[in-house]
């Protein structure tokens, strides 16, 4: 693969997360409107709407775009954007504005259909991705995290998919809460979670730094996380007694991860000198780490308890500190190293030695790393409380402070990425 060809695609990841920044803001603009929805009973169409802005909005475009990143530049495939590339994306974004209009006004046949559309933009991605990973000189672990990962996003899709029919048409036997959460579970854990840790093997040298994890204890956490995803679904569906070993399986898979962790901290390299201090994007990741660690306590306990009001209640701060605090935290983590990578790889195109190369020193705006990291840090307890007390002030003021860290974050991604698209420094020529 020669240089041109190494280098990612610049539009296209920048669509992917100016949807992601886009679907985030709105939600948390939708919570702060409406704090008393958001506050109640989790299982209503305009909190279904919001949770959807997240997972598919927010978390699932941020992956699909950091993909066409970190395909050329970490995992050694070449990822050329084409026709059929942005085809996939418009489907993304049309079935995802779909699907949360249609929950913000309770019509699930449109629900169904967007959600179609978003599940067939993924599935495009998919089939343009394994074939390349399969074929590149990664770990065979990382292939097999991303194989499971986008398996168990068309699982998600088509129980979404099936629910949304559901609740114009009733066909699904038993109790619907039980397939609302194997659907969550296999959408966050399955699809997101197992994509992060896969890609994490990747990336996390690069957010450390550290050295490269080697050997093959690192199908650990893909073995354990899906055998637990699995026996949760089928506990849900078919006897709550599968559920606590199942809820152990999923959580000694992320164990794996952060053992693997543990010893990339052991094994640390040297800091490069373009790097700003304090690292938030670190702090990000670390802070995502700590709920990873409070979402598998709750999860494994909400699943010995019996169902009541209080569990939940329970339920819904597990799902905030699942969603936002390790998976939202951990996209933004990685989007710290992600967006730089892809504006220093355009903007130093054609640099030369009277035109030193643009680093990411010189990208963001001063200030806002350290305001977005203490807003995330205030907003998602202040959010989960709300939730677990089913209070609607707490809820509107977490929303609120977490309105405002989206914002700050679509501004800092906005001036990382503006480097992409200036002029090359030492006059050479402008990407097409």
């Amino acid at each position: 693969m020669n240089a041109e060809g190494a280098l990612p695609s610049r539009l296209l990841p920048v669509l992917y997360f100016g949807l992601a920044h886009l679907s985030l803001t709105t939600a948390f603009a939708a919570m702060v409107m409406d704090p008393a929805g958001v506050a109640g009973f989790f299982y209503q169409p305009r909190t279904i709407g919001i949770v959807h802005l997240v997972t598919l909005g927010w978390i699932s475009a941020s992956i699909l775009g950091a993909l066409y990143v970190i395909g050329p530049l970490a995992l050694r495939m070449p990822l050329p954007a084409g026709g059929v590339d942005y085809a996939a994306f418009a489907l993304v974004a049309i079935g995802t504005s779909g699907m949360a209009g249609h929950f913000f006004i309770a019509r699930y046949a449109g629900a169904a259909w967007s959600g179609g559309l978003a599940l067939a933009g993924i599935l495009i991605v998919a089939l343009r991705v394994l074939p390349r990973l399969v074929a590149a000189p990664v770990q065979e672990a990382v292939k097999l995290h991303a194989g499971l990962a986008f398996g168990n996003v068309l699982l998600a899709g088509l129980m979404g998919i099936a629910l949304a029919v559901h609740k114009e048409h009733p066909f699904l036997p038993g109790p619907p809460l039980g397939y609302v959460f194997a659907h969550l579970h296999v959408a966050a854990l399955g699809w997101a979670g197992m994509m992060v840790l896969g890609v994490g093997y990747r990336m996390m040298p690069m957010i450390l730094p550290a050295a490269m994890p080697p050997g093959r204890s690192l199908h650990a956490s893909a073995v354990l996380l899906e055998a637990g995803i699995l026996g949760l679904v089928a506990g849900f569906l078919l006897g709550d007694r599968l559920l606590p070993p199942s809820a152990l399986l999923a959580a000694a898979g992320f164990a794996a991860f952060l053992l693997q962790v543990r010893w990339m901290l052991a094994n640390r390299r040297r800091r490069p000198p373009w790097l700003r201090l304090p690292d938030y994007g670190l702090l990000h990741v670390l802070a995502s780490i700590l709920y990873v660690v409070l979402g598998a306590v709750l999860g494994v306990t909400l699943s010995i308890l019996p169902q009541s009001d209080r569990s939940l209640r329970a339920a819904a701060a597990y799902g905030v500190a699942g969603l936002l605090g390790f998976l939202g935290q951990m996209v933004l983590g990685m989007l710290s190293r992600v967006l730089p990578m892809l504006a220093v790889c355009h903007a130093n195109r054609g640099a030369t030695c009277d035109a030193p190369p643009v680093t990411p020193r010189e990208m963001g705006i001063p200030g806002f790393p350290a305001a977005i990291f203490v807003l995330w840090s205030a907003g998602v307890p202040l959010l989960a409380a709300g939730m677990f007390l089913q209070a609607a002030p707490a809820a509107g003021a977490g929303g609120a402070v977490m309105f405002a860290a989206s914002v700050l974050q679509a501004f800092q991604a906005a001036d990382v990425l503006r480097h992409a698209f200036r002029r090359p420094r030492g006059g050479g020529p402008a990407l097409q």
